[in-house]
Order: C-alpha cells, then sequence, then structure tokens
C-alpha cells in the first residue's frame, strides 16, 4: 500500500519530493501514477466534473462613474445644515399621536362643511400655532448673546423640490384657522419674498413613508417639527388594547435655548391638540 510504502521510505529528500508530489496531485489537475498499480486503476487521477463545473465564471463587466457639478442650490443647502450641526445643541424628543379623532374629522366634517379636502399639514400647522403661544421659548431665536423671543409665527414648512429642500414661509400663521393653512400649503400659492425668514418649521417625512426621524433645525430658528407616516399599532385604551392609525412625530430643539421642559411640554400640547381636534376649531 502507499502509506506502507511511505513509512518505510528513509531518505528525507524522498520524503519531501513525495509529498510535495501527493499535495500537488489533491490540489491541481497533475496526474499521478503509483509505481504498484495492482491495485489502482491505469487512468491518472484527474478533477471531477463538479469541481470544474464550479469554478466560477469570469463575465466581463463594464464599471461606468459619471461626475456632475454640484448646484448652487445643493452646495447651499449642506453649508446651512452643516451650519446648523456646528452651531446648534440639537436634541430631539418623540411622540405617538393617535390619529383617529383627525382622520375622523378630515374625511367628514371638513369636506361636508366647507367642500375641500386637505391633508394632515394644516391640522399639525394650527397644533403648533397654538401650542407655541403657550411656550413662547420654542418660537424664539439667539441672536449672539441675547435671545429673541417672537410674538408673531412665521412657520416654514420644508418641502422637497427637484432641486432640494426649500422652505416656503406662511407668514403671521397664527392669524389663520386650520383650512386656510391646510389651503396654503396645499396650493403653494408662495412666492419668492416667502422662501426666507421663519421661527418655526415643520417638516413631513410621511409622504416618503418614513416611520421617524430626527429633523434638523434651521438656522436661526430653535425647533423644527418632523411628522411622518401613519401606521395602525396596538394601543390601550380605557383597558382595552385595540388597533388605532398612530404618527410618530418628533421635535428637535436647540438645547443651548430651550429645556426638556420646554420642548417635552410643546410636543405633548402638540399631541393633544391633534388628538382632540376640535380645540382647534374652536381656537380658529
Amino acid at each position: 500500500m502507499l502509506a506502507n510504502r511511505i513509512v518505510t521510505l528513509t531518505n528525507r529528500r524522498t520524503l519531501g519530493s513525495l509529498t510535495r508530489v501527493i499535495g500537488l496531485q489533491h490540489h491541481v489537475a497533475f496526474p499521478y501514477y503509483p509505481r504498484n498499480n495492482r491495485n489502482y486503476s491505469s487512468t491518472p487521477l484527474t478533477p471531477s466534473d463538479s469541481l470544474r463545473n464550479s469554478a466560477p465564471q469570469h463575465a466581463p463587466t463594464t464599471r461606468l462613474e459619471t461626475r456632475v457639478k454640484m448646484s448652487s442650490m445643493r452646495l447651499r443647502i449642506g453649508e446651512r445644515l452643516k451650519e446648523s450641526q456646528n452651531t446648534a445643541a440639537p436634541l430631539t424628543t418623540f411622540d405617538e399621536i393617535d390619529m383617529s379623532s383627525l382622520i375622523s374629522m378630515y374625511k367628514d366634517a371638513v369636506p361636508e362643511e366647507h367642500g375641500v379636502r386637505l391633508g394632515f399639514m394644516g391640522a399639525f400647522a394650527k397644533a403648533c400655532t397654538l401650542a407655541l403661544s403657550e411656550i413662547p421659548s420654542v418660537n424664539a431665536s439667539i441672536e449672539g448673546d441675547e435671545i429673541v423671543y417672537h410674538n408673531y409665527v412665521d412657520l416654514g414648512v420644508v418641502v422637497a423640490t427637484p432641486q432640494g429642500l426649500a422652505t416656503p414661509v406662511l407668514r403671521n400663521a397664527e392669524k389663520m384657522n386650520v383650512i386656510l393653512l391646510g389651503r396654503k400649503a396645499r396650493e403653494r400659492t408662495l412666492t419668492v419674498e416667502d422662501m426666507s425668514g421663519g421661527t418655526f418649521a415643520i417638516s413631513n417625512g410621511g409622504v416618503f413613508n418614513s416611520l421617524y426621524g430626527t429633523p434638523m433645525i434651521n438656522l436661526p430658528q430653535s425647533a423644527v417639527l418632523g411628522m411622518h407616516t401613519v401606521k395602525e399599532k396596538p394601543m390601550v385604551v380605557d383597558g382595552r388594547v385595540v388597533m388605532r392609525p398612530v404618527m410618530v412625530v418628533a421635535l428637535t430643539y436647540d438645547h443651548s435655548l430651550l429645556d426638556g421642559r420646554e420642548g417635552t411640554t410643546f410636543l405633548v400640547r402638540v399631541r393633544e391638540y391633534l388628538e382632540d381636534p376640535q380645540k382647534m376649531l374652536v381656537s380658529g
């Protein structure tokens, strides 16, 4: 046997040579004929068909790169976001809103009374203006070493355009009702002058089916509310587990101006208005 022949070999050079031959025969297509063919087939050992067929096939591929110069708007957006990141001390807090009452009102009461179907932006805008009047520090801004409190709400609505993000501003939003806010947000009847300024902003990632995220502050504003998509979730209502349409909302605010008490209280007030939308209708 081959094993017995290996054991009886005494010459180290012969043993090394035989080991190398066996190793080569095991790993590559190299025919090996033992000296004693009495117990072996005369056919040389070659790789099996399965090993041959499993060899990787190197198909020709084409790797292309396209370089496009960044637009001035895209560059400006990047500069502004980086400036916000470096200047503010952002902190984000989250909450969940049961959208049942708001969905019911928008499906039935608003179309029947006003003859128009609106998205949720008008209701969120109104809830924010009411909450801002109660917690004015969320509507404030920092200029140098001073805090500027605004007695008006210029509400920025972040929208996606083919060129990038834009934030048209609804001036004196606190004087508008839910229907007017909704119409303006839906029709976007805004001019170039309406693209600057703002004391507070709303970003709606829900239009892209985003579950939740952390919106970035648009300086010199101190806070931004993030809306997201509505999902059915189990909730405990009056001791029973029921399915409800729920939206996760996020408030990112500048911690150098706002403490957690103001930020969390503001978000809770927004949730309370949206879960009982009749309060907003009564408020104008």
